[in-house]
């Protein structure tokens, strides 16, 4: 099979949502949510995928545009939004050239989704484009996880499933990663399979290598600095504390000089 330049599409997109089970509880649902409390609107969520975030905020009258560059995601987030009666504006672009009529007070990179541009140029260019669509004195908070330290294993697989309440349908994956410290990136496959009566009547395999680029705190920190943005602080998972040296996953929120 001849695999998009996008990620998420076919199988990974349909089971997505299903695999993921309820998200409304999630820890940086309210922590974006307090952000924008804080530095007010409009949004942007980037990587908005389905609609996990934007939907649930647009549901409480924030003002917030999505952009994700697989039109599968943006797909199923606009049938999401119609089942419920919302009407979100949406955009199919890459992070690297984000191009958008209008600027924002707060621009959210949810789901480590920065860490998906994996050359460190574009990373810049990306954050570049970002600097550029906030408001002035906006802020920009995106999620980082680190991948792998010192003593890690290089590979790791995992497996799960998880069963479509609508009709009963069973999405199974198996997962394998490997990590080259050299390059600082992650390699993946994964194997989708979609299941009915017990039987298989869909199978696609998503090889991604480079999949995802990983970051020291002390990294991701510098970057977003050359980039421009100013305050740069780490925060604890998606807490308000100020993240320590061990942690891996961990969230930044910096200001637009």
């Amino acid at each position: 099979m001849i695999q998009p330049d996008y990620e998420y599409h076919g199988l990974m997109a349909e089971a997505w949502d299903v695999l993921r089970g309820d998200t409304s509880g999630w820890s940086d649902r309210f922590f974006y949510r307090e952000l924008i409390a804080q530095h007010g609107q409009p949004v942007l969520d980037i990587g908005c995928g389905t609609g996990r975030l934007l939907l649930d905020y647009l549901a409480e009258d924030i003002d917030i545009d999505g952009i994700d560059n697989s039109p599968d995601m943006l797909e199923l987030c606009r049938l999401k939004a119609q089942a419920v009666g919302l009407k979100p504006n949406l955009y199919q672009q890459q992070l690297e050239d984000l191009n958008l009529p209008r600027q924002y007070a707060t621009i959210l990179i949810p789901s480590s989704s920065l860490q998906l541009i994996t050359e460190p140029a574009l990373v810049q260019q990306a954050l570049q484009h970002v600097d550029a669509h906030l408001l002035a004195g906006g802020v920009v908070a995106a999620s980082i996880m680190t991948l792998w330290q010192p003593d890690d294993p290089l590979e790791s697989t995992f497996a799960d499933e998880a069963t479509r309440s609508s009709d009963g349908v069973v999405f199974r994956r198996e997962s394998w990663s490997r990590f080259d410290p050299t390059s600082h990136c992650e390699a993946t496959n994964d194997r989708y399979q979609k299941i009915q009566a017990g039987q298989v009547i869909a199978e696609e395999l998503h090889q991604r290598d480079p999949a995802t680029r990983s970051y020291q705190q002390a990294e991701i920190k510098a970057l977003f600095e050359q980039a421009g943005f100013v305050e740069v602080h780490l925060y604890q998972g998606f807490a308000w504390q100020l993240a320590e040296p061990h942690e891996q996953l961990f969230c930044v929120v910096a200001r637009k000089a």
